[in-house]
């Protein structure tokens, strides 16, 4: 097999153009000094050569890498999503993007330290959930950027939707379709959980539904939804054929058990899929019965088989203010922390209708 021949170097380039090595170095980084002449010279020597710049070895003169290092859970469509838009948004920026996953065996403190050896400049953080306290001491040694969630951590960039500000929306939507007993199926423990259940409850409460709110508990995967519809459904008589079902295990049937509510808000989507996927296997119409709000607005919810109403964070928008913070704080200099809140967004879609009388 032919041996491939030597890359051309910065030299042969200044060789061919006939100019300094210095002169080809200020062309080839746009920078001002050299002549008309000698940009061309050196811009056509390049190009006959087939000469690129080795961009590593440069970042590792200037002792950057042009990286920036982002946590995501490989399960979750929504960080999947915003991963695509984080890599456009540093596209522009000259900026790489390292992924390093969260997965049932890999943590998040783990997959931070990948991150770290492979010398990223700064920190994208989809989501976290380590501890304010964790945060702040990462950021005491580099630049971190939380997003998708509320932290009060010193030094650290925070970029997210305001989720209080979208399950209300959520809560208003079902509302304004006349329904009063809204329930809410809560998350996995976590600071993100904790702020949409405020939104959920302060929503209720201001709509004078207060007396109604019931939050059940969830999580943040398709299983949790499908738990979570079981025991909805057990709490019937359902409204429209009045068929009652057995209560859940370890509980007997007692009068004026309540009824099934008429609509329901999920923590994310994939919960809302769950919970949709058991009530249609019981044989609940979906909206007929009970309407079903999700939130992140994932590919998987803009299916016209799933048609899912849920709640955007704008991802996009999302992506390009979190990559600004970081670079801002690289190329710039900004030393102070910044929190930009996003107005989420309501999708309507096929899963929620007006409530029928029963």
């Amino acid at each position: 097999m032919p041996s491939r021949p030597p890359r051309p170097r910065l030299e042969d380039v200044a060789a061919r153009a006939q100019v300094s090595t210095a002169s080809v170095s200020l062309v080839l980084r746009g920078r001002p000094g050299p002549s008309a002449a000698t940009r061309e010279a050196v811009l056509e020597a390049a190009r006959d050569l087939g000469y690129r710049a080795d961009r590593t070895a440069s970042l590792l003169a200037r002792r950057r890498t042009q990286l920036l290092g982002v946590t995501m859970d490989v399960r979750s469509t929504f960080h999947a999503e915003l991963l695509e838009d984080l890599q456009a948004a540093a596209d522009e920026r000259g900026y790489d993007i390292v992924v390093s996953p969260l997965t049932r065996t890999r943590d998040e403190r783990r997959a931070v330290e990948s991150l770290l050896d492979f010398r990223c400049e700064a920190l994208l953080l989809l989501g976290p959930r380590l501890p304010d306290a964790e945060l702040a001491a990462l950021a005491e040694e580099h630049h971190v950027v939380a997003i998708g969630r509320r932290a009060r951590a010193a030094g650290v960039d925070v970029v997210r939707a305001a989720d209080d500000v979208g399950v209300g929306l959520a809560v208003e939507h079902l509302a304004g379709l006349g329904h009063r007993d809204i329930t809410f199926v809560d998350g996995p423990r976590g600071p993100i959980a904790t702020v949409r259940r405020q939104g959920y409850r302060r929503a209720m409460k201001r709509l004078g539904l207060a007396d109604s709110s019931l939050v059940v508990d969830g999580g943040g995967d398709e299983e949790s939804g499908a738990r979570a519809a079981t025991a909805l459904v057990a709490r019937a008589p359902r409204p429209s054929t009045g068929r009652v079902l057995p209560p859940p295990p370890g509980r007997e049937a007692t009068r004026g058990r309540p009824r099934m509510p008429s609509a329901v808000v999920a923590f994310n989507d994939r919960a809302a899929l769950g919970l949709l996927d058991r009530l249609r296997r019981d044989g609940v119409d979906v909206p007929g019965e009970i309407s079903v709000v999700g939130y992140d607005d994932s590919p998987i919810a803009r299916l016209a088989t799933v048609d899912l109403t849920s709640v955007s964070q704008i991802p996009e928008a999302m992506a390009t203010a979190a990559v600004e913070a970081a670079t801002q704080r690289l190329d710039d200099g900004r030393t102070e922390p910044v929190e930009l809140v996003l107005e989420p967004q309501l999708v309507v879609r096929g899963t929620t209708a007006r409530r029928e009388s029963p």
